[in-house]
């Protein structure tokens, strides 16, 4: 059962994240062996190996440089990353109807955030722009390849684009701290 939860959770997210959501397991099942006597047995639960490297901004001109080498989907996602400092999964799960044109406002709904917690995030000309570009590619979710909705972005077009664009050491989840640092650096808190 604990297998499958992992392969579930491997389709939506990284292996760290797996690791997060599994970290627990072992010691319950420790203790259900050793203390309370419920089990003969702890049986192995599989953990990935983690980068445990830092994580780095980019600068604006490795950001241009990064796009420039990223396919439009990708590319979208990426902008739209950039512009409001949201995780992969909330930008690849976000629906239409967690935005507001109008006023320029979209929400990442309690049980989609780390908090647990409604994020309300403010959208910039940019992220308003990508939001307009994936107009009517889909009814549901915002962002799509080939008409279907995106799970997860992908590793092997992220590489390529990031080798072309000459970055080294750098994940998807660098582009929230280059929202993070650009903001810092111009002043807002």
């Amino acid at each position: 059962m604990i297998e499958k939860i992992i392969q579930a959770k491997l389709k939506v997210a990284g292996k760290t994240r797996v690791n997060r959501t599994t970290e627990l397991v072992p010691s319950v099942l420790n203790k259900a062996h050793k203390r309370w006597d419920w089990i003969d047995s702890v049986p192995h639960i599989r953990r990935f190996k983690e980068d445990n490297h830092r994580l780095r901004w980019l600068t604006r001109e490795e950001a241009s440089r990064l796009l420039n080498e990223l396919p439009e989907h990708t590319k979208a996602m990426a902008i739209f990353t950039l512009a409001t400092g949201l995780s992969e999964s909330n930008v690849t799960g976000l629906e239409w109807s967690q935005i507001d044109m109008q006023n320029k406002i979209a929400w990442i709904h309690a049980d989609q955030s780390k908090s647990g917690k409604v994020i309300r995030i403010p959208l910039n000309q940019d992220a308003v722009d990508v939001l307009i570009n994936q107009l009517g590619k889909h009814h549901t979710r915002v962002f799509t390849f080939r008409g279907n909705p995106v799970a997860k972005v992908s590793t092997k077009w992220r590489r390529k684009a990031l080798e072309r664009a000459g970055i080294e050491n750098f994940t998807w989840h660098g582009l929230r701290h280059t929202w993070a640092s650009w903001h810092v650096r111009t002043g807002h808190p």
